[in-house]
């Protein structure tokens, strides 16, 4: 291979590396081993990343008024969405677009907070007033309008319960391998999360 196939090859991951690093301090924080896309769209000043982080191809994260929040040990696939807003069209006489910022109210801007141990699937998009609960997985295409408990499969449009990754006793003891006795979640948390009936759609391990 010659100098100038060489180069062709790897200056434009050179070049994507170096982007990466510059755009990087522009989020609000930041954690350890944190990568991201850097031609995704980003508010940048309003979403806080974690350890661990890897955002995935051309993601979508956005927020004016609020915060997006992500956790550690969280992975992205391709093209996912995350809106911390919304807009206003509820004003009568009104064309949508001439309503400002200044004009939103608390209710239109609620923010994403996304856990730990999370995987959002590819083209998955998660709306603003939602918690992705720990070690939850979404799934690929989802629309997220409500909150997901922790260690819950999630998916469809809108995005609804689909089983959970383990039982109880197993999540129990997945938390006790990963984290400190001040953090683990509770088996009264575990139960008091899960709709009436899901025992049925839990994973057998």
């Amino acid at each position: 291979m010659n100098i100038v196939s060489y180069s062709f090859i790897w200056l434009p991951r050179i070049w994507r590396r170096v982007r990466e690093y510059i755009l990087r301090s522009l989020f609000y924080t930041y954690g350890r081993e944190f990568r991201f896309d850097p031609d995704g769209v980003y508010s940048f000043r309003t979403i806080s990343v974690g350890h661990h982080v890897n955002l995935g191809s051309r993601p979508i994260l956005l927020a004016t008024r609020s915060f997006i929040r992500i956790g550690d040990h969280v992975m992205f696939g391709p093209e996912v969405t995350v809106r911390g807003g919304n807009h206003r069209f509820d004003l009568v006489g009104r064309f949508m677009d001439t309503i400002t910022e200044a004009e939103k109210r608390g209710s239109d801007d609620l923010g994403v907070v996304i856990e730990d141990d999370v995987w959002v699937g590819t083209r998955a998009i998660i709306l603003h007033g939602v918690t992705i609960g720990r070690g939850a997985v979404i799934a690929a295409g989802a629309v997220v309008t409500q909150d997901i408990p922790p260690y819950a499969i999630a998916g469809g449009v809108p995005a609804h319960v689909i089983r959970f990754r383990w039982d109880i006793d197993s999540i129990l003891e997945h938390e006790k391998a990963l984290y400190p006795p001040e953090k683990r979640l509770s088996r009264n948390d575990l139960i008091r999360w899960r709709p009436e009936g899901s025992r049925q759609n839990e994973v057998d391990h």
